[in-house]
């Protein structure tokens, strides 16, 4: 098995303009804690890590510390398009692609090693899967504070139906399903709510990545605005892993200077992911 972790790397982020370089967190590039997020999370599938970015600027400082970097067109509209346009320009053809955007610096490296040991198991054991993304198994505690959230924010926070036998997403959407009747019952006797949380990590399968840009926008999917809908509803696999983050809070992206400080003091607080 062939297998690549992309990260796509922005400079021209309007809300924080040159992030992956001029966000330093804890004294360290966002950039770099990324690289090394993703090199820990392909040792055991050796997996190459690789920046993809639409600027000079990244490309000479990878360029300066040891790190492979591509320059992509600047015209990709996704991070998902950054990715496409990197492997179709590699000089091998990979498997499996891992996506981790370069604005993830929380991310638990053991987490993205799930997703690509899901697709080296799937391959050993002849199970066909197009996708993998991790999920959370919500307690009811954290579905109460997704239920307070949604209050101000309703489009914060995906949740996803399972096939139970399989793992395999059936949907996912910007509600929180499945409904509970009779919570309190459940509650009483499940130490786990039935709801998981999707967390946007991606990784394809060669073909998939190839054919995603291509697919018509499913109907559903303009009004959730959720891109994995289009591969669901054209018969693609999606593999839905539990993560395990250790008692860390999932946490996104840093879009932002303010979220610098945020990204800081949960480093303070939980330690070093590498």
């Amino acid at each position: 098995m062939k297998s690549i972790i992309v990260v796509p790397a922005r400079y021209a982020s309007t809300r924080f303009p040159g992030k992956p370089l001029e966000a330093i967190i804890a004294g360290k590039k966002m950039i770099d804690r990324v690289y090394e997020i993703a090199v820990k999370a392909g040792e055991s599938t050796g997996s190459e890590v690789v920046i993809a970015t639409e600027d000079q600027r990244i490309v000479d400082y990878c360029k300066e510390n040891n790190m492979k970097c591509v320059l992509t067109s600047d015209n990709c509209k996704t991070g998902t398009d950054r990715v496409c346009e990197t492997v179709q320009n590699l000089d091998y053809k990979p498997d499996y692609i891992l996506n981790l955007q370069g604005d993830a610096p929380l991310t638990p490296p053991w987490v993205l090693q799930s997703l690509l040991e899901e697709f080296a198991r799937a391959e050993k054991d002849g199970d066909k899967v197009d996708m993998v993304t991790p999920g959370i198994e919500m307690t009811w505690e954290q579905l109460d504070t997704l239920r307070e959230q949604k209050k101000t924010t309703p489009f914060s926070g995906t949740s996803i139906i399972l096939d139970r036998k399989t793992n395999n997403a059936v949907w996912f959407s910007k509600n929180i399903i499945p409904a509970v009747r009779k919570e309190e019952k459940h509650r009483e006797s499940m130490e786990k709510s039935p709801v998981i949380r999707h967390v946007g990590l991606y990784g394809y399968s060669y073909d998939l990545l190839m054919e995603l840009g291509k697919l018509p926008e499913d109907y559903y999917e303009k009004f959730e605005g959720l891109e994995q809908l289009r591969a669901l509803t054209n018969g693609y696999k999606i593999r839905v892993v539990m993560a395990d983050y250790k008692g860390r809070p999932s946490s996104s992206g840093v879009d932002t200077p303010e979220d610098v400080k945020r990204t800081e003091a949960l480093i303070q607080k939980f330690g070093e992911l590498v």
